[in-house]
Formats: C-alpha cells, structure tokens, sequence
C-alpha cells in the first residue's frame, strides 16, 4: 500500500516537473509563441501550403476566364467605334466629291448663263446594268421641253426624249438612239457620236465620221460641237480609247469612254432654256 502511493507521488511529481519545465522552455522563446502550438502547427504547414496553391490556382483559373470575357467586350467595343470611324470616312469622302460636283456645276452655269440647272433624281431606269435609258422626277411641271440636254458635273449625260406631269425619260449617249454632234478638242476636227448595242454594254459608245487626215489619238477628248441646236458647245463626253482604221474615207471610228459613269447615276441636271 505505501508502495503504490509512493510511486503515485513520484509520477506526480513527475509530470508537475515536465509541466514547469515547458512552461519555463516557452517563456524563454524569442517569438513569444508556445511550444506545444508549435508542436502542433509544425506538421500542419505542408497542408496549408498546399491549401494555398490551390486556392491561388482557382483564382487564376476563373480570372483567366474574367480576362477573356472583358477582352471580348472590348473587342467588340473596338469594332463598333472602327465601323463609326469608317462610315463617317465614307461621309467625308461624299461631301467631298458633292463639293467638287458643286464647283464645277458653278463653272457650268458661269459657262452657260442662257440656261437654268434643275437638279433632279433618277427614279426609274429600264432593265440593265447601265443607265442607257432612265427616268427623272422633273415633268412638264418644271416647264422643261423634249430634247433639253442633261449633264452632271462631270460632262454629258443625254437628252429628254419624253415628257409627263412629274417625270421624263431621258437617252443618255450610250444608248442606240443617240446621236450626238461632236469635236475633238485637240484638233477641233467635227465627228459624230453615237450609241453601238455592242459598246453599250461595257458602257462606251464610239465616234463616227472621222476626217481621213485627222489626228486622232487615245487618250484625247471629245467635247459638243454646239451644231445641230440640241446641245451648247464645249460639254466634255469622254476620251478617246482606241482608234479603229479602215480603207475607206470616214470608215475610221474611234471608241469613246465616256466621263459619265453610266453604271451608277443618281442624280442629274437638267439644262432649262431661260
């Protein structure tokens, strides 16, 4: 019996010297942090760094997916503003050509003071790539007559063939019914310009009746002639392309390329006897 309660006391003992013993070795710790937290933090630090890679991995995972999604918004940002930037390029680009069509119309009534400009619209055209042969929205309202010529900016379009209330057909030069009287500006010679059913369909028509000893080159320019009281004198038709010699006096002919884009008309004047 006194056995057992000394060896009681001495595992007592023992435990209160162990106890005071780590007390004492945590005190004197530098960093003030307890042994037995450290016992048990220790096996702990892998885990936790693991736990934190892994947490950083996921964060990077869904950020790259964040990333994309602002990247396709601003993309799409930067396709709307390259798309405004382009359209009001194409505006600049229109006023401009307008300017110029407007200077030169200017020069067109400096030139030819007898007769009024109606600008007018193309509102219908017969079947076709090519504006052989088209309607106006100015009539006999706008007390215009048949054979008044048409123009734009550039040089001749053709002539009024029809009249209604509101609209009238105009023949331009490409098509088979026009003739027009002409010159060629460099060597003043007068020829004869007309429609061919082969050229119009590239949007060309050719000179006829040109002088065997004129010198006709591509490249020069056919003008009016101002003979024949359709057309007044010195409105550009187009130039020279190819000339095309024969034996035959006046059998030689040239094909023109008219200044006039007969392909994509819009708007047209119209010259108005004063």
């Amino acid at each position: 019996m006194r056995r057992i309660f000394t060896n009681k006391i001495f595992v007592f003992s023992l435990i209160v010297v162990l106890l005071l013993t780590l007390a004492a070795v945590s005190y004197n710790e530098k960093n003030g942090v307890n042994v037995i937290s450290n016992i048990i933090s220790i096996p702990a630090v892998p885990f936790q760094k693991a736990v934190t890679f892994m947490d950083e991995k996921i964060s990077d995972f869904f950020g790259y997916f964040e990333d994309i999604k602002k990247t396709k918004a601003e993309n799409e940002e930067l396709r709307q503003r390259i798309n405004e930037l382009e359209q009001e390029i194409l505006d600049i680009e229109k006023l401009k050509k307008e300017n110029r069509e407007l200077r030169d119309v200017l020069n067109y009534k400096n030139q030819y003071e007898e007769y009024e400009f109606l600008g007018s619209s193309i509102i219908a055209k017969d079947p076709g790539n090519w504006f052989d042969v088209f309607t106006i929205d100015r009539g006999s309202k706008d007390q215009i007559t048949v054979d008044s010529p048409v123009v734009t900016a550039y040089g001749l379009v053709g002539r009024i063939s029809k009249i209604d209330a509101f609209s009238s057909k105009v023949v331009s030069i490409i098509d088979m019914d026009s003739t027009v009287s002409a010159r060629l500006s460099k060597s003043r010679d007068l020829i004869v310009v007309r429609g061919d059913l082969e050229l119009r369909n590239q949007g060309q028509c050719r000179a006829d009746y040109i002088p065997p000893d004129a010198d006709v080159q591509p490249g020069d320019t056919v003008e009016t002639s101002g003979i024949g009281g359709i057309f007044p004198k010195g409105i550009v038709i187009g130039k020279v392309v190819k000339v095309v010699k024969n034996e035959g006096q006046y059998d030689s002919y040239a094909i023109i390329e008219p200044v006039v884009d007969f392909k994509r008309l819009e708007e047209v004047i119209v010259l108005k006897k004063k």
